[in-house]
């Protein structure tokens, strides 16, 4: 992720513009933390990530990729993005 996108998103981040983890639903221990997963989906293609949270054992998340409202789960451990679809 470029610098200007990672200063974008922490400024986004600390205005809580983003979802992040709900509080029913907690990562695991062994879990990738939630910046570098994002910072993985950002680097995947997507542009811009609006919703992120741990739920049913999994990242789950929505954002912009080639311009278009995508939902994405990701690998909790690993952070690559396993499913992907777009967002109705």
């Amino acid at each position: 992720m470029n610098r200007f996108a990672s200063i974008a998103f922490a400024l986004a981040l600390s205005a809580g513009s983003v979802n992040l983890v709900k509080a029913a639903d907690q990562p695991g221990p062994d879990w990738m933390p939630a910046l570098q997963v994002i910072d993985k989906v950002l680097n995947s293609g997507y542009t811009q990530v609006t919703k992120f949270e741990a739920d049913d054992g999994r990242w789950e998340g929505e954002g912009l990729k080639n311009g278009q409202k995508m939902e994405f789960h990701a690998d909790p451990k690993t952070g690559v993005i396993t499913s992907e679809k777009p967002d109705d």
